[in-house]
């Protein structure tokens, strides 16, 4: 086997990011991925029945114009539509309402009732933040080029969700919808920094919407692994690596895989307490997911509902926090907080015509058989 100056193990979005990246500043790099399909979270396929186009992993790329690294990929170039539903998520009520996400942050807070002001004057800053706050935080570490907007983020951002709903909001919507996103980060919403997860993820949404990508995540992976090639990255599919000696010569490994994996494969090439950090690692929870091919579109009570890409199945703050304090704690939620996504009402390409697809997922402790 050929040496390179760096090997990337793991062909997901951070394992493709890190292979392009390495040879994009002159380095010669080789990627292995043990599957035959490039992509790893980013992969779609017919699921369920012929013709319907599902994302295995990941379904909605929210950080796709966010992320400085995307940015440095021309993805329409590379065959990528993005399609922006009308609404980037909306979140459902046990009225029969629904809090929704509009691009516009004003918009957005006229539908929040009592909280109308307080929710345009936590999130109107953050907006005419978020490019700054994306490069700071979806960068590489270094010392932030806007630290007055860091700190503005940080001081609504290292609370808890539970903490700043109660601190903000006097009423149930707002709180309601910031749940649904915070509950992304697949912790108990009263432990901190939760409410960076919803703040920031909203902020985005506003800024730079919550596309579908056309044909599925899928084509997303497969702009990467093209970028990846034109930059000279040498990729082997089918390659699964169990341990080192797998493995090609090289200054450096780059490992875009679990910490047991990680140990599996180098742990007898690691220093002790490094080994021993990994072997202690704890596992957040797990997530049951469903695929469905619908005859038709799901049948909304809010209406609002049907122009979200992204729906967040919870009902008010309590129960998301019931749901993920459940999860976290080793129970299944007797109303456990649902993630929705309907891209084939935005991307006819998903399912034959006047049929459907539906991707949702629940969180789940972790090492559930159910």
């Amino acid at each position: 086997m050929s040496s390179y100056d760096a090997v990337v193990v793991g062909s997901g979005p951070n394992g493709l990011a890190a292979a392009i990246s390495l040879a994009r500043a002159g380095l010669s790099v080789a990627l292995y991925e043990g599957s035959s399909t490039l992509g790893g979270g980013m992969r779609s396929a017919e699921l369920t029945l012929p013709g319907f186009v599902h994302d295995v992993c990941s379904a909605i790329p929210a950080l796709a114009k966010a992320s400085p690294f995307f940015r440095s990929v021309d993805l329409a170039e590379q065959g990528v539509e993005l399609i922006h539903p009308r609404y980037p998520f909306a979140h459902p009520l046990d009225d029969g309402t629904a809090v929704v996400a509009h691009r516009s942050v004003e918009e957005t807070a006229r539908g929040m009732g009592v909280d109308e002001s307080a929710y345009r004057a936590l999130m109107s800053p953050l907006v005419a933040d978020a490019p700054a706050l994306c490069d700071s935080v979806l960068g590489p570490l270094r010392m932030p080029r806007q630290p007055l907007a860091l700190a503005r983020f940080g001081r609504s951002a290292v609370k808890s969700t539970d903490a700043l709903a109660r601190s903000r909001f006097r009423g149930e919507r707002a709180s309601a919808l910031l749940a649904g996103v915070s509950a992304h980060s697949m912790m108990r919403l009263t432990e901190r920094p939760t409410a960076a997860f919803g703040l920031m993820l909203t902020a985005v949404a506003h800024a730079y919407g919550w596309p579908v990508a056309r044909g599925g995540m899928q084509v997303l992976a497969d702009a990467l692994v093209r970028t990846a090639r034109e930059a000279g990255v040498d990729i082997h599919v089918d390659r699964p690596v169990t341990q080192m000696s797998d493995l090609p010569a090289a200054r450096a490994f780059v490992f875009a895989l679990t910490p047991r994996q990680v140990l599996a494969i180098a742990g007898h090439e690691l220093p002790g307490w490094y080994r021993r950090v990994l072997d202690r690692f704890r596992y957040g929870p797990g997530v049951f997911k469903l695929d469905l091919a619908l005859d038709g579109p799901v049948p909304w009570k809010a209406e609002e509902c049907s122009g979200a890409g992204t729906v967040h199945v919870a009902g008010p703050l309590a129960d998301v926090m019931s749901s993920e304090d459940d999860a976290n704690s080793g129970r299944h939620s007797e109303r456990p907080y649902v993630l929705l996504c309907q891209q084939s009402l935005f991307d006819p390409t998903r399912a034959p015509e006047g049929k459907h697809t539906v991707w949702a997922y629940c969180h789940v402790p972790s090492g559930s058989t159910v």
